[in-house]
């Protein structure tokens, strides 16, 4: 693609972003004011549905308990998938913006908590529906199948599997490439890029070890099951030390140990909650077995009246970005943006359901893996990015709010322009090729 025509479909999206920008603005400040959790995204998703039927798209409701999936087809040629997520956490808002959550919600057990938009899905699903508008303007300058797809559920992983347990592939489409961002603390209107191993896989397992209570006083009648747990703690601790090969990044938590209600009484149980990530799913797998392995045989060490117990709280896949596919978009990326408008995103151990969409196995669709690019858009006001401590990118970002942070605030308007230009301009180099 010549300069020329290179400027000139840079013009036309920017145009087509100045024509959207207020209402899009408006549609964010909206969503953030009202989050709801993840699977309870019923307003929002109602939002984001009647602002895509204003376009053209075709509609449809309920995928995956409150996802919506709007298709806009336009001649022959690839289908090509834009993902946002829609749900919030369970985070008393502190930002001090004029349209600041006040909302609270129904948690798991029942009580109310207070409900925020700490992580941008706000900003996300704002910005896929901008780009879908801005796309749907541009017509004369792609074909093929737009497939968009607003996500409930990715804080606790369980959006994407719903969705495709809906049959998000065989109701609509089965995307050859899929598109998808997050917002992070780099610099507002800027874009960032990492190929291969980019997000890590993550598993919370729940455990409990069973003992057998008493008085505190006679510990040799009883099984004291914290004592169990604090070698099981100590013990896990050699797994990253001792059986993960040194270049490889694992981290093993212990984030809950809970046992007894007093002093003087041995309890019956005690409760452990263990995160584990990792970049590497076949090495996540041997983590979690040599995890359950240690378990067992401290509580058989122990005198553990019967076996240990365990639940997968949460999980998800590593997120591997396509290096080919990658590349193509860093140069759209870098066509609409410059090169001064890119950054090389670091590798995060934060974690994302996105990667079911394009892994068959993992997504349960079959056939062959498709591909798919997750990028990072900047979210931080420049004046604050100039005041920040740090030379690079990355020694910044170590200094500022990171999402779920109470006081994490992305929605710019720079970051709202930028995150639906980057799916606009990305979108463009795969169906207007």
């Amino acid at each position: 693609m010549n300069d020329r025509v290179v400027t000139r479909l840079r013009d036309r999206i920017d145009h087509g972003v100045d024509n959207v920008s207020s209402a899009i603005h408006a549609l964010y400040r909206d969503i953030h004011q009202h989050p709801e959790l993840p699977f309870q995204e019923f307003n929002t998703s109602r939002k984001l549905a009647e602002v895509l039927e204003s376009y053209g798209f075709e509609v449809t409701r309920g995928v995956g308990r409150t996802g919506v999936v709007a298709m806009l087809r336009h001649g022959e040629g690839p289908t090509l998938m834009l993902r946002g997520d829609m749900d919030a956490l369970p985070i008393k808002e502190q930002t001090g913006l004029a349209y600041a959550s006040c909302e609270t919600a129904e948690g798991p057990a029942g009580e109310r908590v207070p409900v925020m938009h700490a992580c941008g899905h706000d900003l996300h699903s704002s910005c896929l529906v901008g780009a879908a508008a801005v796309l749907a303007a541009l017509t004369e300058h792609w074909q093929g199948t737009l497939m968009v797809v607003c996500q409930p559920a990715e804080e606790i992983f369980g959006g994407a599997q719903a969705m495709l347990d809906d049959g998000l592939y065989r109701r609509f489409a089965r995307p050859d490439i899929i598109f998808g961002q997050h917002n992070m603390p780099a610099l507002a209107g800027t874009v960032g890029h990492i190929a291969g191993q980019a997000m890590s896989a993550a598993t919370t397992l729940g455990v409990t070890i069973h003992g057998n209570g008493g008085h505190g006083s006679m510990p040799s009648n009883t099984v004291d099951p914290v004592v169990i747990a604090a070698h099981v703690v100590t013990r896990l601790q050699s797994i990253v030390s001792r059986e993960v090969p040194p270049d490889q990044a694992v981290v093993v938590t212990v984030g809950k140990l809970h046992a007894g209600t007093q002093g003087n009484i041995i309890p019956q149980s005690a409760e452990l909650e263990i995160n584990v990530r990792s970049f590497d799913n076949e090495l996540h797998a041997r983590v979690l077995e040599a995890i359950r392995r240690i378990i067992r045989a401290e509580c058989e060490a122990g005198r553990s009246p019967k076996p240990p117990e365990f639940r997968v709280l949460t999980e998800t896949i590593a997120l591997v970005n396509d290096p080919a596919s990658v590349e193509r978009v860093r140069r759209a990326h870098a066509d609409y943006f410059g090169d001064d408008g890119l950054f090389d995103m670091p590798r995060l151990n934060g974690s994302e359901d996105f990667p079911y969409f394009g892994d068959a196995a993992a997504g349960g669709f079959g056939g062959d893996d498709i591909p798919y690019v997750y990028w990072f858009l900047g979210a931080v006001a420049p004046d604050r990015w100039r005041q920040t401590p740090g030379q690079s990118v990355a020694a910044k970002m170590g200094q500022l709010e990171m999402p779920h942070s109470p006081y994490y605030d992305p929605g710019h308007d720079d970051t709202l322009r930028a995150g639906i230009g980057a799916m606009v301009s990305a979108t463009l180099a795969y169906l207007g090729g």
